[in-house]
């Protein structure tokens, strides 16, 4: 589904409005001429369309993001799949005020890069990474990832986000990540790990044992970069459940 297709930023228009601008043949902005709607609620979506196709040339996500409601900002996915950034975070625990980031992965056009505390990981290069992308997507990312990111890093995660933890559930996918991926199918190439593992791994090296970082590394990356396909699942679901049953 792509922005294109929405209606619902737009102030008068909800859900049941949208349905019905998509069952009268209304699926996409350029299909819009205001005859299933009253004269200024179609003053509303043409200005609405008007300047959403001008945010859309630049590539502006943080229009959609601010417009749209949090829990379709899953919508935004399909206009900038190659420029998205899927992010995932290792940690020695659950507070992100006592609490250290330990590893730092981030997944876009097909290639993994893996930040590592004490070395490469840095304000700068997490800045850089987020900067470049035009959408983040993590899981559980709202209460865990980002706040860690800005409190130990002090970096500015106003990237537009989503977090896929609440479209899995909306499509009633409950706990966490990697049991999700078992239901959806999605394999692991490693032993499947914890995050208490992660924790522990790093304490291990932290006494020296380098073979314990490049394995919470691995596992670090299969996080991050499982999320992609995650993402294509829950977008072509949502898109089926939301779009296309409604057309």
């Amino acid at each position: 589904m792509q922005i294109e297709n929405s209606f619902i930023p737009v102030r008068g228009v909800g859900e049941a409005t949208e349905r019905r601008l998509w069952a009268n043949g209304v699926t996409h902005w350029d299909e819009f001429e205001g005859e299933v709607v009253g004269e200024t609620l179609a003053d509303r979506i043409e200005s609405f369309i008007d300047e959403g196709t001008t945010h859309l040339s630049r590539g502006d996500m943080s229009f959609f993001a601010d417009a749209f409601p949090d829990s379709s900002h899953w919508r935004l996915y399909e206009n900038v799949a190659d420029e998205a950034c899927f992010l995932d975070i290792e940690t020695t625990g659950l507070s992100s005020e006592t609490d250290d980031v330990t590893t730092v992965s981030v997944h876009r056009g097909g290639e993994t890069k893996t930040f590592v505390n004490g070395d490469d990981l840095t304000a700068g290069r997490l800045q850089t990474e987020l900067e470049a992308a035009s959408l983040l997507v993590t899981f559980n990312g709202k209460r865990f990832d980002v706040p860690f990111l800005e409190t130990c890093y002090d970096v500015d995660v106003s990237v537009p986000h989503v977090d896929l933890m609440y479209p899995c559930k909306k499509l009633g996918f409950d706990g966490g990540l990697k049991q999700i991926e078992r239901d959806l199918g999605i394999d692991r190439d490693k032993p499947d790990l914890s995050g208490r593992d992660a924790v522990r791994l790093w304490h291990e090296y932290e006494r020296g044992d380098e073979a314990a970082l490049e394995t919470l590394i691995e596992y670090n990356r299969d996080d991050t970069a499982n999320l992609e396909p995650l993402m294509e699942i829950v977008s072509s679901r949502l898109h089926e459940t939301v779009f296309e049953a409604n057309c």
